[in-house]
C-alpha cells in the first residue's frame, strides 16, 4: 500500500518465556532427567533412561513449535482505499483479506462471558482478526480499527476546492 495509512497494526502472540529463559529451563530439565536417570540405571532400571531422553527431545520439540509459532504476526493495515489483513511470518507475508474502506464495518462480538471477537465485516463475507489479544485489548483494538476507517473515510470524501471554487474531478460536492 502506496497510500498514506491511518492504521499499521502489527499484532503477535505474547511470549511469556524469552530464549534465555528456555536455556535455563531446558538445562534444569537435563540435569534433572540425568540425575534420575543415573539413580534407575543404578538400581537396575536401564530402559528408564532412554525414555527420559525421549522426554527431554518432547520438551524441545515442543517449546520449538511454540517459538515458531510466536515468530507470526498479523498486520492490518487502513488506508483511504482499502483494508488489508496481512499474515505474517519469516520470509512469508501472505494478504488474506482486502475490501474498500467505505464498505467495511468493524463488529465487536461478545462470543462467551470471557470471549470477544473483532470481526472485519464487507456485505456477507467476515474475517476474524486480532486472536492473540486479550478480550480487553480486543475491545481497544476495535475501538481503535473504526476510528482508523471512520478517519480514512473523511479523508477519502473530504471536498478539496480548486482556486477557481469548482470541486476536483472525483470529489463529492
Amino acid at each position: 500500500m502506496d497510500a498514506t495509512l491511518y492504521m499499521d497494526a502489527v499484532i503477535t502472540q505474547n511470549r511469556s518465556l524469552s530464549p534465555g529463559g528456555f536455556k535455563v529451563l531446558l538445562g534444569f530439565v537435563v540435569a534433572a532427567n540425568v540425575l534420575f536417570g543415573i539413580f534407575l540405571f543404578v538400581i537396575g532400571a536401564w530402559p528408564v533412561p532412554i525414555f527420559l531422553g525421549l522426554d527431554v527431545l518432547a520438551i524441545w520439540w515442543a517449546f520449538k513449535l511454540s517459538f515458531r509459532a510466536s515468530e507470526r504476526a498479523e498486520r492490518v493495515q487502513v488506508s483511504a482505499e482499502q483494508v488489508v489483513v496481512l499474515r505474517e511470518s519469516p520470509g512469508r507475508r501472505r494478504r488474506i483479506w482486502a475490501s474498500p474502506t467505505a464498505f467495511t464495518r468493524v463488529a465487536l462480538e461478545q462470543a462467551g462471558e470471557h470471549e470477544r471477537r473483532v470481526r472485519i465485516r464487507l456485505s456477507n463475507k467476515a474475517l476474524t482478526v486480532a486472536r492473540a489479544l486479550s478480550p480487553d485489548e480486543r475491545g481497544a483494538f476495535a475501538d481503535a480499527l473504526e476510528r482508523a476507517i471512520r478517519t480514512a473515510r473523511a479523508e477519502r470524501h473530504a471536498v478539496t476546492q480548486e482556486p477557481g471554487g469548482f470541486a476536483q474531478s472525483g470529489d463529492l460536492v
